[in-house]
């Protein structure tokens, strides 16, 4: 049996890993220094702090896992971008890494992101768009990715790195803009945004998920945007909630400032994941924000 272990699984986009990859018939083993998610079924909990490397070490050891798929990442929203922890998780994910070889491992994808272009060029394709990071989130990401491009290549390990873009959906933090808009207007609160002229590249999670899934399956390596491919900006994305919502009254575009530096235009260029991983997102716009304004209303009891 496929045996994978996954990090970051009490994470947004680990948790909704778990059951995808139970149908795909792994036998799964989720990290967490959290506590297991509630009504997962089937999935073999491990309480561990993935940065003592004593710890990771000694799971790897008594697990042996053919797979990794690994999430877990600083990401306190706000500050994940400059935190000096980004080194940390740097180190501990090549750590991680070396472990999982050493107890004969052989098929590992890791998360990337987006940050990791030079958003300069707004079209991104892993073949021919620079990579610039503009932060020591996107730095330390894009350190990684090099570091175990040239390791798996001596390791002769197979390895993927999904970059992903902007997302949204159930389990998403209260403060990020979808889930911030469509909290205030269940509360019938006005939704103060920006002018909303960005363009960007939203996949709701559960197809982020999916798509991580599928390219663990595959025998891809190398990155691999996990994205839609579809630009919107995101005033037609506030507004589809507040439609939806019935509150249109209640949003206020040009209420906050945009940063200088604030990149227009950020989408992805999907053929890698289309063609060589074979996978479609199941979701589009209209669909994923129904489901999540669901979820949202479920939790308030509404």
């Amino acid at each position: 049996m496929k045996r994978v272990m996954v990090t970051g699984s009490t994470g947004f986009i680990g948790r909704h890993s778990l059951a995808g990859l139970m149908a795909a018939g792994y036998e799964v083993h989720a990290s967490t220094i959290e506590g297991p998610a509630p009504g997962l079924e089937g999935v073999n909990w491990h309480m561990i702090d993935l940065l003592a490397l004593d710890q990771v070490e000694d799971l790897l050891a008594s697990l042996c896992p053919s797979h990794l798929l690994h999430f877990a990442w600083y990401a306190a929203p706000g500050k994940y971008w400059s935190a000096p922890e980004n080194v940390l998780w740097e180190q501990a994910s090549l750590a991680l890494l070396r472990a999982f070889t050493r107890h004969g491992g052989h098929r590992a994808v890791m998360a990337g992101t987006c940050a990791e272009y030079d958003w300069n060029y707004g079209f991104c394709s892993e073949q021919y768009t620079p990579l610039a990071p503009r932060t020591l989130y996107g730095t330390c990401k894009r350190a990684l990715q090099m570091t175990i491009q040239a390791y798996a290549a001596q390791a002769q390990l197979s390895a993927a790195w999904g970059r992903i873009f902007f997302l949204y959906g159930p389990h998403e933090h209260p403060s990020r803009l979808v889930a911030s808009v469509i909290q205030a207007l269940l509360n019938n609160e006005p939704a103060l945004c920006s002018h909303g002229n960005q363009v960007r590249d939203f996949l709701y999670v559960q197809d982020v998920a999916d798509a991580f899934v599928a390219l663990l399956e595959s025998s891809v390596v190398g990155p691999v945007n996990i994205a839609s491919g579809q630009p919107v900006q995101l005033k037609a994305i506030i507004g589809a909630i507040a439609e939806q919502l019935k509150r249109t009254e209640l949003v206020h575009l040009g209420a906050l400032s945009v940063a200088g530096d604030e990149p227009p235009f950020i989408v992805a260029d999907i053929r890698r994941l289309q063609t060589e991983v074979g996978w479609q997102p199941k979701y589009d716009i209209t669909t994923g924000l129904a489901q999540t304004i669901a979820w949202w209303r479920k939790q308030r009891g509404v």
